[in-house]
């Protein structure tokens, strides 16, 4: 058996030496039709590593001929398919750029935006390239006013839009949690005026009546009797614009304290 086993291993490093002569020979050689049709192969076998290799050899000796358009969308797609969503990106760009009365340029442009979209990382990361996503997408969307990808494009804008607005809902709970009041109300605010059609508005509304409250109790009482009118003032705004909200009980509680607090100090004052 030990000795089957010493006899079997130098047959599989053979077999694989030989796979990676084949396809290095096939790099290596001149003859660019052949080279192009295993290219193609590869490719429809969904072997995009290999694909990718062999068309790049091969640009050079197909700029300008009538299948120079069809291996450099193939070529494009290599790098999609292996998740190699920057290297995409450039060459879907450059096909636009390369071929703009193509069929396909719509679908590379596309392409393209959906490429920064995948680009775009986790949303507690910072979010440049999320930025940079939305105004890829908002020009495709702006300049195909026709496309069939018009749906697709506007979900992945939305998508975008929901993780920069959730990094943004963090920070402002973080200003909360950390006892920077102030900050968390004017962060809350403006997660308001932001994201004005946002399905949390009532929770950011909710959270200013908390900013201002918590804000008016750690202040000196000079200070008191207006931030806690700035939480009555947040209670009355959540309840004229969200009057059903499922945060309209609780915050009551905060509008009936700060309440209080104000006829409180305003009798010290007498």
């Amino acid at each position: 058996m030990r000795k089957f086993s010493f006899l079997f291993i130098p047959l599989i490093i053979l077999a694989l030496g030989s796979c990676k002569s084949t396809h290095e020979k096939l790099l290596a050689s001149k003859d660019v039709n052949y080279k192009l049709q295993k290219a193609n192969e590869y490719y429809d076998q969904k072997k995009y590593f290999k694909a990718n290799e062999v068309y790049e050899t091969l640009m050079p000796a197909f700029r300008g001929t009538k299948n120079y358009e069809e291996l450099y969308y193939r070529y494009c797609y290599s790098f999609y398919y292996q998740e190699d969503y920057l290297s995409a990106s450039y060459q879907f760009k450059n096909f636009v750029e390369n071929f703009p009365k193509s069929p396909r340029a719509d679908e590379c442009e596309f392409m393209y935006a959906t490429c920064m979209y995948k680009l775009s990382p986790k949303f507690s990361l910072d979010q440049s390239s999320t930025y940079k996503a939305i105004d890829v997408l908002q020009s495709y969307i702006n300049t195909h006013p026709g496309s069939k990808n018009l749906t697709e494009a506007n979900n992945y804008i939305d998508i975008c839009r929901a993780k920069i607005e959730k990094k943004d809902a963090n920070a402002a709970r973080l200003y909360f949690n950390i006892g920077e009041y102030k900050s968390s109300s004017v962060a809350y605010k403006s997660l308001i005026q932001t994201y004005p059609e946002s399905r949390s508005l009532d929770f950011y509304q909710f959270m200013v009546i908390r900013s201002y409250y918590e804000y008016a109790r750690s202040s000196i009482k000079d200070k008191q009797e207006e931030r806690y009118a700035e939480a009555v003032n947040a209670y009355n705004e959540l309840l004229e614009y969200t009057p059903n909200s499922a945060y309209l009980k609780e915050a009551e509680k905060y509008y009936t304290s700060a309440q209080n607090s104000i006829k409180q100090l305003r009798d010290e004052h007498k």
